[in-house]
């Protein structure tokens, strides 16, 4: 099943599993800063985070792309007058991040 098409409850498992590899919190901060601004690029994110956590360009972007693509929580853009992607969160799923990041 496509992550766009599964279900609330399968993308909540899926983001659990997700959380629980977090053993840095970097995981939990990308989630915090795509809540906080719904719409970002990988630039920013890395931008943000980088003085806090050890973590190369290449593999907060594949964090991101797991997001979009296994998770399914994001939707990604890329326009042809910009060179980077912007990915979104998709409204259906902020309650859900907002009630998880919460319970921490």
């Amino acid at each position: 099943m496509a992550a766009t098409a599964a279900m609330p409850g399968e993308i909540r498992r899926r983001l659990k599993a997700y959380l629980l590899r977090d053993r840095t919190g970097l995981r939990r901060e990308i989630l915090r800063l795509i809540l906080r601004f719904r719409i970002v690029t990988i630039p920013q994110i890395f931008g943000a985070v980088r003085e806090r956590f050890s973590v190369s360009y290449h593999a907060l972007a594949s964090m991101i792309g797991i997001l979009a693509s296994r998770i399914g929580i994001l939707t990604m853009k890329k326009t042809v007058d910009s060179s980077f992607a912007t990915y979104e969160l998709r409204d259906r799923y902020v309650g859900m991040l907002t009630q998880m990041l919460a319970s921490d």
